[in-house]
């Protein structure tokens, strides 16, 4: 039986996008007998807002999704992150940063996935380890794990390559982990054997299956989906984000919109005007 998931942050209200990736990951897991879980992604106190949780649990029955099982969340989880960063500490994988990310834009010669691609300013160095970041030593666990692949089940097979990503931080310093440690550990947690997600997040699998080689987690397959796309005052088309106040679902809701009947034009891939279904950011549909 097959486990999807979808996993939102309380940093703002869901969007369209959202519902869209929530629809594909519930619909895969009914079309194939399996389940749909939520999972709410909250360890980053300094953005989080508990009173979004709620209005998450409405706009998804609104849209006429229902989940299986309790909702979980990421903050009840923090020993099983510090219980990871201090086994790959233990492998000798990990070393401390304190680079800011001015210096590491500044000393940044290439770009990777994530932004400027770290240039290793710290590996090596005695670095205080107090309030520093944890980097993995992505050449150090590579020549641990060997050559990896994972599968797409869209793109079909893949080659791993986290060195895309240069030392990425696992232990981040204002928040117990970053996103590629703990969605990690958390859809082995739930049982995830099928990550369902936007192609924006299509890299960040290269180095999730590393993680999973280091710490002997199973490894799932993967459903990169397309992304929902606005168009902005020049023309260029961009992923849907809170940030940039994309229409909000609790408004629509709230405005007395057809959920059901919503949710049925997404899967038809009929969007409202200005929004259309891309592969990526700033790439047109």
């Amino acid at each position: 039986m097959i486990r999807t998931r979808f996993a939102p942050s309380p940093n703002g209200p869901l969007h369209l996008g959202h519902g869209y990736a929530a629809i594909v990951a519930h619909d895969l897991a009914r079309a194939r007998g399996g389940a749909f879980l939520l999972r709410i992604e909250d360890i980053d106190a300094a953005r989080s807002r508990a009173g979004l949780v709620e209005d998450f649990l409405a706009d998804l029955a609104w849209l006429g999704l229902s989940w299986d099982g309790e909702v979980t969340f990421q903050s009840a989880r923090l020993g099983s992150y510090a219980a990871a960063g201090e086994r790959l500490r233990a492998m000798g994988l990990l070393y401390p940063c304190q680079c800011t990310r001015a210096e590491v834009i500044a000393a940044a010669v290439e770009a990777g996935p994530d932004g400027p691609l770290y240039p290793g300013t710290c590996r090596g160095r005695v670095v205080d380890p107090e309030g520093a970041a944890w980097r993995l030593d992505v050449a150090k666990a590579a020549a641990l794990t060997g050559p990896l692949s994972w599968t797409d089940e869209l793109a079909g097979a893949q080659r791993a390559m986290p060195e895309r990503f240069g030392d990425v931080v696992l232990l981040r310093k204002e928040a117990p982990a970053s996103y590629h440690l703990a969605a990690t550990l958390d859809d082995a947690a739930d049982g995830i054997s099928l990550v369902t997600r936007g192609t924006d997040l299509f890299a960040a699998s290269h180095i999730h299956r590393m993680l999973q080689a280091l710490l002997g987690l199973p490894v799932p397959l993967w459903h990169h989906h397309a992304l929902l796309v606005e168009a902005d005052a020049r023309g260029h088309w961009r992923k849907l984000a809170k940030r940039r106040g994309s229409a909000a679902l609790a408004d629509m809701r709230r405005a007395g919109e057809d959920g059901p009947g919503l949710a049925d034009m997404l899967r038809a891939h009929r969007f409202p005007a200005g929004i259309s279904l891309g592969k990526g950011v700033e790439s047109p549909p």
